[in-house]
């Protein structure tokens, strides 16, 4: 019995000499990093001039696009800039003509020094004519305006009655040109008639 709690004693106190009682300082120590503003319930509208502006004119603008978060940190202040939305966004676009295409994610994040975003978790794109990508994850290049992502997604065009499910993809914001890696699923493909 003595023997059990010796070795019972010795094992603790050996887990107790392991602690580690290192003050890490300097370089070594993990930096506290903070965001340089909070905003909660977040909006924000980007618009265009209807006509490009000399330095004397005015002009009426159109809403580009409507970004709305629950929450948005911005670290813009850090080394490599960039701001993130941890609960999720919300977008809503806008083509020359007005119409609508929605983006919805659970998480995103805007490298403001790349102008990439990353959208993660649940990501939806639907388009004003009816087209829809889903897929967990989503990057989208702004200076290039090209979309791509190398998870799997489905992509359902209801115009054609089409659903396509795949592995890797890529396309341009308007869905005028799409490149997928893998593909499987119903596609239902258009004969011309003969005249």
């Amino acid at each position: 019995m003595y023997g059990r709690f010796a070795t019972a004693f010795a094992v603790a106190i050996l887990f107790w000499a392991c602690k580690d009682n290192y003050e890490r300082v300097g370089e070594e120590a993990a930096a506290n990093v903070f965001p340089q503003g909070v905003a909660e319930n977040f909006e924000l509208i980007y618009t265009q001039a209807r006509k490009e502006l000399s330095t004397q004119d005015s002009s009426t603008t159109r809403a580009v696009a409507i970004l709305k978060s629950p929450l948005n940190e911005d670290y813009d202040n850090m080394a490599f800039k960039h701001r993130v939305f941890p609960k999720g966004l919300y977008v809503e676009f806008y083509d020359d003509k007005e119409q609508k295409s929605t983006i919805t994610a659970d998480f995103g994040m805007v490298y403001t020094q790349t102008n990439v975003i990353d959208l993660r978790g649940n990501v939806v794109i639907k388009s004003h004519d009816g087209k829809k990508l889903e897929t967990p994850q989503l990057y989208w290049d702004r200076s290039q305006n090209w979309i791509f992502t190398e998870e799997k997604f489905t992509y359902t065009n209801e115009e054609e009655g089409t659903v396509m499910d795949g592995e890797g993809m890529d396309f341009n914001k308007e869905f005028t040109f799409f490149r997928a890696n893998k593909t499987f699923g119903v596609m239902t493909i258009k004969d011309e008639a003969d005249d």
